[in-house]
């Protein structure tokens, strides 16, 4: 996994009624604050990537649908540097929380959607903490059409 990139496995109450599903807790390791909750809805075939921030750390959750998320380590300090890791969130797959720290670059391709996705940010937008490098972006090499067996 890349150098402070968590992952926190959900459990889901599932009953006649439908189900639940708690995020996070003050109290978990992953969590450090939040300064602005965003909700976003992609259909499938859409491809966001590849973006990453300076100061930002975002926590990701897949409420429906399904999603490719790519991660890459753009931080020349880290001992993960220009690591990439694939996984599948989603309505298909275990249910869990993604923790992306600064100097990640990430996106996602929408496998099945439409896609509702909820980010928790330790920080208010700022546009100018954003950085943007295009899906085919040449140092990070990564083909957005091939599945691998990354897969539950």
């Amino acid at each position: 996994m890349i150098e402070g990139v968590e992952i926190k496995k959900l459990t889901v109450h599932t009953d006649k009624r439908g189900y639940f599903v708690e995020l996070v807790r003050k109290s978990d390791p992953l969590f450090a604050s939040f300064a602005q909750v965003s909700h976003s809805l992609s259909n499938k075939g859409v491809l966001k990537a590849w973006h990453l921030h300076r100061k930002q750390t975002d926590l990701l959750y897949v409420v429906s649908g399904t999603i490719k998320l790519a991660l890459f380590d753009l931080r020349k300090t880290s001992k993960t540097y220009k690591e990439l890791v694939e996984l599948f969130l989603g309505e298909s797959f275990d249910r869990c929380l993604v923790k992306i720290p600064p100097g990640v670059a990430h996106g996602y391709l929408v496998l099945h959607g439409p896609l509702h996705i909820i980010y928790l940010m330790n920080r208010e937008y700022d546009p100018s903490d954003e950085l943007r490098l295009p899906p085919n972006d040449p140092q990070i090499g990564y083909d957005w059409k091939v599945e691998t067996k990354s897969r539950k």
